[in-house]
């Protein structure tokens, strides 16, 4: 095997959004594409030399070719061991914890989460570096600024890892251990839940149904939920991982995962209804006949958490992302814990939990974790919704109630306007950003504006602040409406407008979310503009 330096031009496009690098697979293929990226970290981030390197992905298309691909720049870059999931495979929320249990210097999660999949679909990697968080925005600013400039990568030559085959090869000096994708994962959850409690209560006749959505989270949900928690086969929805996700789009929410939303408002229905994304960072959780919004499930967590095993000594706070509802905000009071406000994206999460400033945090684009690893991570949220359940003999519709009747209910939802024009989605933003020093005191209906501005966050650990985070109007206590410009698509811009009511009567408790939320709507025409700037009547998909 021969180390070689291969000549290259630079790509103007390879600045990492939200969550890393996406793009259609069509843009990862060209040549010396991936290698550019991968080798732009390689270069900034001196930590990997000598280290080791975690190596994982979501099983979607590309997914093994840019592995081996990774495996050989890794060697020709001096990394001392990879360590890769089986079959190329690693959830998101796995990787991290990989990263942590083996110390290593980072690791590479081949992803584009919840985007389809497929020869036409979209491809994507995202670099988490030692501590198993995703990389900083300043670290990925001078990837990126790297990546503008590069005109060389490393690779070794003739490099092929047999990727089935679990155990240690050598690529060059370098190790490649190839390692069960779940088994680390699965001894960690073990010290957070209580199996056996869970075990009774399928053994009780409870029942659950997990939609898999022939994404990551198959084997783990096979391996967790029926071999080591007892339920049946036909718990399990759609649990083989495919190339293309089958066609489907691995988004958990009401509009992606129909089928299962329909059957838990059928006669059919389990007792607790799930489902995980395309990296099995993201979930979604119903009851019968009910849904229950990713802030509602943060902050019934939030009060319940300290029930379970690995949660005992109790939480050190609380963090939701900046559009997430402030259904948890009131938990938090109550519990006279800290409740932070960050922006959107999983990397803001790491520095409380270093810190240990937090212990649970979440996110309204169905995300859920706590501080045993440094992602959002699916699979635990539907466990800690298991061992709830079993722990309190309760439904998730009581549960559910009896949590609205104690702290209020926050009615919320998602609209997105999908493949917009930037000028268009630009527009909007502007058009609501230079009208915001007049609305704080003005009435629209029943509400009045306490206050409208452009969120911006100053990290309470290292001082960092992120600017321009979304826009808000404010109606003190009793709604919010949110818009920002989303960072993780491929096509176009995506504009997001989030509405919130909170109610404390009890005779408001069970409306329907769109009856609650009607007024919102013609209020957040009338402020934002929306269908008048873009010429949508509608959103294109509301969640």
């Amino acid at each position: 095997m021969a180390l070689r330096e291969i000549a290259s031009k630079p790509y103007p496009d390879q600045k990492a959004g939200t969550a890393g690098l996406r793009k259609k697979v069509a843009v990862f293929q060209q040549p010396h594409y991936l290698e550019n990226f991968l080798q732009s970290i390689f270069d900034v981030d001196a930590r990997l030399k000598g280290s080791t390197l975690v190596i994982g992905g979501d099983g979607r298309y590309h997914n093994r070719t840019a592995i081996q691909t990774a495996i050989a720049m890794a060697a020709a870059n001096g990394v001392q061991r990879v360590v890769v999931g089986q079959g190329g495979i690693l959830s998101t929320p796995a990787a991290s914890h990989l990263i942590r249990l083996r110390k290593a210097g980072g690791g590479f999660v081949l992803t584009a989460s919840h985007n389809p999949a497929g020869e036409d679909g979209d491809f994507g990697i995202k670099y988490n570096v030692a501590g198993g968080g995703q990389a900083t925005e300043t670290l990925t600013d001078k990837i990126y600024e790297h990546s503008r400039q590069i005109t060389r990568y490393k690779t070794l030559e003739g490099v092929y890892v047999d990727l089935e085959r679990r155990g240690v090869q050598t690529v060059g000096g370098m190790e490649v251990e190839v390692v069960d994708c779940v088994d680390d994962y699965a001894a960690l959850m073990q010290t957070l839940f209580d199996f056996d409690r869970i075990r009774d209560w399928f053994k009780r006749g409870h029942s659950l149904r997990f939609d898999a959505m022939h994404a990551v989270t198959g084997p783990y949900a096979q391996r967790l939920f029926v071999d080591m928690l007892g339920a049946p086969a036909n718990s399990l929805l759609n649990a083989s991982p495919l190339e293309d996700f089958g066609g489907g789009h691995p988004d958990p929410n009401l509009i992606y995962a129909k089928p299962l939303v329909d059957l838990m408002y059928s006669d059919a229905a389990a007792d607790l209804g799930a489902a995980s994304d395309g990296d099995g960072d993201r979930n979604m959780i119903l009851g019968r006949g009910t849904f229950i919004s990713p802030g509602d499930s943060l902050a019934m967590l939030c009060a319940h958490l300290h029930e379970l095993p690995g949660y005992k000594r109790g939480l050190s706070g609380v963090a939701r992302s900046m559009p997430t509802c402030r259904a948890v905000d009131q938990v938090a009071k109550a519990m006279g814990i800290p409740c932070y406000e960050t922006p959107t994206g999983w990397k803001f999460f790491a520095n409380l939990l270093d810190a240990r400033r937090i212990t649970l945090c979440g996110e309204e684009s169905f995300g859920t974790s706590s501080d045993h690893t440094r992602e959002k991570d699916g699979v635990w949220a539907v466990l800690a919704w298991l061992n709830v359940l079993a722990a309190t003999h309760l439904s998730v519709r009581e549960l559910a109630e009896r949590h609205w009747k104690r702290y209020g209910r926050h009615y919320y939802v998602r609209h997105d306007y999908d493949e917009l024009s930037a000028s268009v989605a630009t527009q909007v933003m502007q058009s609501l950003a230079g009208s915001l020093v007049d609305l704080p005191g003005k009435h629209f209906g029943d509400y009045t504006v306490s206050a409208a501005d452009e969120f911006s966050y100053q990290d309470p650990v290292d001082g960092s602040v992120a600017v321009n985070q979304g826009l808000r109007v404010v109606f003190g206590d009793a709604a919010r409406l949110i818009v920002r410009l989303s960072g993780t698509g491929t096509k176009g811009a995506t504009l997001r407008l989030y509405l919130e009511r909170y109610e404390s009567q009890e005779a408001a408790l069970g409306w329907k979310t769109s009856d609650a939320l009607a007024p919102l709507v013609g209020m957040a025409e009338k402020i934002v503009r929306t269908a008048e700037i873009t010429g949508r009547r509608a959103p294109s998909v509301i969640t």
